[in-house]
């Protein structure tokens, strides 16, 4: 069966303790940004559909991934979400934004 898709570290491993084989390519930094935005999709699509919290470790697994392979260490990705979340705030209230007015009219 064939894949094309971005792997964790250890499926090789995994997939030889079937006693099966696989082939893989170790992909340069282009392509490998590409693929962490690939799986990113694909992770976002799993949630959706299962509505499962584990799913949402492996969007924060790919994001961090994406980020270093941006050239981001993972605590500079955490610093700048600390830094928004004390600009911006979080999502903890539950707000949602129904509409802005100005002098009366929409914005």
């Amino acid at each position: 069966m064939k894949y094309n898709k971005l792997i964790r570290d250890n499926i090789p491993e995994i997939i030889k303790n079937n006693g099966k084989e696989c082939t893989i390519e170790v992909l340069n930094n282009e392509k490998y940004i590409y693929y962490l935005e690939e799986k990113l999709k694909e992770e976002m699509a799993e949630y959706f559909e299962s509505k499962d919290v584990e799913e949402l470790t492996d969007l924060v697994e790919v994001a961090y991934a994406l980020a270093k392979a941006k050239g981001y260490t993972t605590e500079q990705f955490n610093d700048m979400r600390q830094e928004k979340c004390r600009k911006n705030g979080a999502f903890e209230k539950r707000l949602l934004l129904k509409e802005v007015t100005e002098d009366g009219e929409e914005v």
